[in-house]
């Protein structure tokens, strides 16, 4: 009789149990993170009766909680790869839309202005035609300004985004870091686990997996230790480390992510990072810098290039056009950690090999030497670095001096500023130089049939420029200049004075005389207007390949072509992560119609050993009362 109380009550005691944890797992069935949990039954131990073992009832073993190692880890991994696409994706629409939208791009605006351009060359005299153009390149420079704005704020956003994340990233391995306390305490290898421990510790994996690519490992102990980028320890037992936002050593703005170690804080590698985190980064590097960067490049060409023009003609004043546009020298930043006084000072001398890309110039101690930014690249030095013989290098000359100390380091950025530069610097309408600055002229007693061409510009700061030459010929191939020399006639060939160049074609007779002069009064002269609204298609960038419209025009298809690559990437991601997610769900989730099918099975089952305890009781109570007799 008692043994079969005990076994009926061994019955009654491990079927409340596994109704308590079916029970646990209906009350979680929308938690996230939770793992469904499972009675395991193993029957106790039979004792021998003399004619052969007799059972003992039933225990429970364990709870066990329904988790797939293997799941949660491409779990995690699929996460960390969607959370970087999808923060990548969320600010490269944002900047497609920026470049290609007609009324906040570049392109409506260039189009406006050499329009304008184009007006003041048909009528160069017209002032109201002036005025317009001044109007238009000052809508031209404000819209470069604003597109480097959005820009700007976007870097910022990013700024704080990291340092919200790298704050979640502390946040979660302090957090992980004290579950794995508890967890060690509640018991060692072989002792029962504590499943929504565990579950709260996958959790705080899982949303760290978001902000960081992770790699995990458990110990004996039953603590997990986490590792982020190459292998460094982010979470060991029950100790967290921190990461930490800071400035770079050229510019405090620009947030960089360090590992804070024993040995001291260390940059963490943008190509490990993932998650939000490492989209963040790769984002502000892939393409937020290289489109500022290239709207730079495109600034700069712009305003050099017409500016050079600009200054080749003469305005309503008869004084020689200077600058147009007005716009910065290149950027240079000194590292933090320089010891010495060196001075750096940078211009752009060549557009066409100009690459915008940013730079960092080191000194060793005896010389200089120039990297890529991003790729640590070496890049050839020409040059001494004198104001005489300045360094150059694709496009840019770079001119040192102070004292530097080995190790100094000072970063170059070409373009990247440069659109917030841009202004107007002309305001009156006059001053525009639409004219050529010189014309030239057939004497009307020549006898020969030889005629002269326009000038061409080819040096505007001759001091002699508008001084003016006759040329005199002494013969069928000889001529003078001002009553000077012996200059040897070729039909064609290109003449060279003053900084002017035009050619002489035909037969000249002696006593022949062609004159350059200074094209005063020329108010309805246009030749240095149609040069200037050559500008718009000229091949200026690229080696002389491609026109500034291009330029641009390149950038915007190369940025909507990686944004809609990104997308195909989320949305690649996205699927993958689905899949697993459900993968994982139909394994650890919690089904409550099987959960509720559970609570019959173990109700029944405890209402059939509470029916045999009463058996048990009826058959003592037979025995009691038969012995009474």
């Amino acid at each position: 009789m008692p043994d079969l109380l005990r076994t009926s009550l061994s019955g009654m005691q491990a079927f409340q149990r596994a109704l308590e944890i079916t029970g646990h797992n209906i009350a979680n069935a929308n938690t996230p993170g939770y793992s469904r949990q499972v009675a395991e039954f193993t029957s106790r131990p039979g004792v021998n009766n003399g004619v052969g073992f007799i059972g003992s009832g039933t225990q429970i073993s364990a709870i066990k909680r329904i988790y797939d190692t293997l799941l949660g880890q491409q779990l995690n991994t699929a996460t960390t790869s969607f959370s970087r696409f999808d923060a990548i994706n969320s600010l490269s629409s944002r900047l497609d839309s920026l470049l290609a939208d007609p009324n906040t791009g570049l392109n409506k605006g260039l189009q406006s202005f050499f329009s304008a351009v184009q007006d003041v060359s048909n009528d160069p005299g017209s002032v109201t035609a002036r005025q317009v153009l001044l109007g238009e390149a000052d809508g031209i420079v404000q819209r470069f300004r604003a597109i480097d704005q959005r820009l700007a704020e976007t870097e910022t956003e990013i700024n704080q985004r990291v340092v919200q994340s790298v704050e979640d990233i502390n946040f979660f391995a302090r957090a992980i870091a004290d579950l794995n306390t508890k967890i060690s305490r509640s018991g060692g290898p072989g002792d029962p686990q504590p499943n929504d421990l565990l579950d709260q510790r996958d959790t705080l994996v899982r949303k760290l997996a978001e902000q960081v690519s992770v790699s995990t490992a458990k110990q004996d102990d039953g603590s997990l230790s986490i590792f982020i980028g190459s292998g460094q320890s982010l979470v060991i037992g029950s100790e967290a480390r921190e990461l930490a936002a800071q400035g770079s050593n050229f510019d405090p703005t620009r947030l960089e992510v360090v590992y804070k170690g024993v040995a001291g804080n260390s940059r963490l590698d943008t190509n490990l990072v993932g998650g939000t985190l490492g989209g963040l980064l790769d984002f502000r590097s892939q393409m937020l810098d290289p489109t500022r960067q290239s709207l730079g490049k495109t600034a700069v060409a712009f305003a050099q290039s017409f500016n050079s023009q600009h200054a080749a003609g003469m305005d309503l004043r008869n004084a020689l056009g200077g600058d147009f546009f007005g716009i910065g020298a290149p950027t240079t930043l000194v590292s933090g950690a320089n010891t010495g006084s060196g001075t750096t000072v940078a211009s752009v001398t060549d557009i066409s090999a100009m690459t915008g890309e940013d730079y960092v110039l080191s000194y060793d101690g005896a010389s200089y030497s120039l990297t890529r930014s991003l790729t640590g690249e070496a890049v050839p030095l020409s040059g001494t670095g004198t104001a005489a013989s300045p360094f150059t290098a694709e496009g840019i000359s770079i001119v040192v001096g102070g004292a530097p100390a080995a190790g100094d380091q000072v970063m170059i950025r070409p373009a990247r500023d440069a659109a917030s530069s841009l202004s107007v610097v002309i305001t009156d309408p006059q001053a525009i130089a639409m004219a050529a600055p010189t014309r030239t002229s057939r004497a009307l007693s020549n006898l020969g049939d030889a005629s002269i061409s326009g000038p061409t510009t080819i040096d505007a700061s001759d001091p002699a420029f508008l001084s003016g030459a006759v040329i005199e010929f002494t013969g069928p191939s000889t001529y003078t200049i001002n009553g000077a020399g012996a200059f040897a006639y070729t039909d064609g060939a290109p003449i060279t004075i003053n900084g002017s160049e035009f050619t002489i074609s035909g037969a000249p007779q002696v006593g022949d005389q062609f004159t350059l002069e200074a094209n005063l009064g020329a108010s309805g002269d246009n030749g240095n207007g149609r040069l200037l609204s050559d500008v718009q298609t000229a091949g200026l960038m690229d080696g002389g390949s491609i026109s500034i419209i291009e330029n641009y025009g390149q950038l915007v298809a190369g940025v909507g072509s990686a944004t809609r690559q990104v997308q195909s990437n989320v949305d690649a991601q996205g699927v993958v992560l689905n899949n697993i997610e459900n993968a994982q769900l139909s394994r650890s989730g919690v089904n409550v119609d099987e959960e509720a099918a559970n609570l019959i099975r173990f109700q029944q089952a405890y209402q059939a050993a509470a029916q045999v305890v009463a058996v048990a009781g009826t058959l003592f109570d037979s025995l009691i009362n038969a012995t009474r007799r």
